[in-house]
């Protein structure tokens, strides 16, 4: 059976493993820093390090897209409503409206996104 390479880590199979999340992506100054941890044709799981004052700017996506921070905060912009989000909270990006982040701190993410 051949392994997907997003569920690796070098030579190693990611599951089935107590995994931490802060520890698969660090930051780098001025940078954001993302690791896909899943990509399967159903869905991508998705992990980024933002550093201070950077963010993604506004886009939409044509599915719903699940946000989890693990640490610090940040500003999600969802059809022009700014919602604050900080370490142990999750927004919910509808489906087709347009969004944005921007880091408030140095900020971690998980991003999970389901295509239906």
């Amino acid at each position: 059976m051949e392994q997907d390479e997003r569920l690796r880590e070098g030579d190693e199979d990611l599951r089935g493993h107590a995994l931490k999340l802060a520890d698969m992506v660090t930051y780098q100054q001025g940078s954001v820093v993302s690791r896909t941890v899943v990509d399967r044709k159903v869905g991508t799981v998705t992990l980024f390090a933002f550093d201070k004052g950077q963010g993604l700017s506004e886009h939409t996506a044509p599915y719903d897209a699940l946000v989890y921070v693990f640490d610090g905060e940040a500003q999600v912009t969802i059809s022009g409503r700014d919602v604050q989000v900080k370490s142990g909270e999750l927004v919910i990006m509808p489906a087709h409206e347009p969004h944005s982040l921007d880091a408030t701190t140095a900020f971690k993410m998980m991003l999970v996104m389901i295509r239906s």
